[in-house]
């Protein structure tokens, strides 16, 4: 491929290796030649050598819920326009009952592998557990908290924000008993606070019914099941995220309850609430957004800028659909 290139063997090493230190000019002459010849660089062989890849470790917190795909779309767009490779797997083993654990085998292979930075897409069950992999190296939590990684950067969204936001369309609508899902993990932790403050702003702390539920579909339909059967069961339902809402749902048809009866919400404005069926009003977190301010993140720690923000909020907006109900 040098000769090819017109260039010497050291120069090729050097474009794969550290391609900052290589004129645009040379270096495009090596990936023209490299793109004639069907040159793959294998990145373990470079890993050995170098005692770091060059490509970007992706971590998906749970490969079920349709947000973390957006969000990597988005980050993977931005990682090709620079450039970059990423290698996703799930973080997570399959579940056994509500228990979520870090899948520790995975997470050493892919550490053995020292990829240059790291993307976590969600909060991890038990961040802190990643050891090796989340030392000396750029990591970013997408639409997560970095809980147990205090030296990681964090791209999500406003929760105060958006629960204030759907606090109010509810309370537009005559709702007082509004009972939320969630306080599981600390993202459901974060949404929960969020909505006992949105609550409290709209002087209705004495009807706060925060009931335990994790982001899954079977989690909202368990935790809507024990509201529902409560003895003053609530008007309105805020789920913690549009894939335990599905759940939600399935518990209100099994009683025969409609959204003019009981409204709810969901969180993250996926595919799934835009559905006919389903017209979920929910938080749009703008997940393009974070996955693409993600990516940049450590594109930027990667090339050394230490003057990058520790958190950065993205801006929620409202989306209402059907499933809110009408004024009561």
């Amino acid at each position: 491929m040098a000769a090819v290139a017109g260039v010497s063997k050291s120069l090729v090493s050097l474009v794969y290796s550290d391609p900052e230190k290589v004129s645009e000019a040379r270096k495009s002459r090596v990936l023209a030649a490299a793109d004639e010849l069907g040159f793959r660089p294998n990145l373990l062989a470079r890993s050995l050598a170098t005692n770091m890849s060059d490509f970007i470790g992706i971590l998906v917190a749970d490969p079920v819920n349709p947000v973390f795909a957006e969000i990597i779309d988005a980050a993977s767009l931005e990682f090709d326009r620079a450039g970059r490779r990423g290698l996703m797997t799930t973080a997570v083993l399959p579940e056994s009952g509500t228990v979520r654990q870090l899948d520790e085998g995975t997470i050493a292979t892919l550490s053995d592998l020292r990829p240059r930075s790291v993307l976590i897409a969600g909060s991890l069950p038990d961040a802190a557990s990643l050891g090796a992999l989340a030392e000396d190296r750029p990591v970013v939590v997408a639409s997560g908290l970095a809980e147990g990684l205090p030296n990681a950067g964090c791209v999500r969204t406003d929760d105060r924000k958006g629960l204030a936001l759907l606090v109010e369309h509810l309370t537009s609508l005559g709702h007082r008993d509004i009972a939320h899902l969630g306080g599981l993990a600390a993202a459901g932790r974060s949404r929960a606070e969020a909505y006992e403050e949105a609550m409290t702003a709209h002087g209705l702390a004495g009807h706060v019914q925060v009931q335990e539920s994790d982001f899954t579909e079977l989690g909202g339909y368990v935790a809507a099941t024990s509201v529902l059967s409560g003895a003053t069961p609530p008007t309105a339902i805020i789920a913690p995220n549009d894939l335990a809402a599905l759940g939600v749902q399935r518990a209100l048809e099994e009683r025969g309850l409609t959204m003019d009866d009981v409204a709810l919400t969901g969180y993250d404005n996926s595919f799934l609430a835009s559905i006919a069926g389903v017209s979920l009003t929910s938080v749009d977190p703008h997940n393009g957004v974070i996955g693409r301010e993600a990516a940049r993140w450590l594109i930027d720690a990667e090339a050394g800028k230490d003057s990058l923000p520790q958190e950065l909020l993205v801006e929620p907006r409202l989306v209402v659909r059907r499933s809110s109900g009408k004024v009561v």
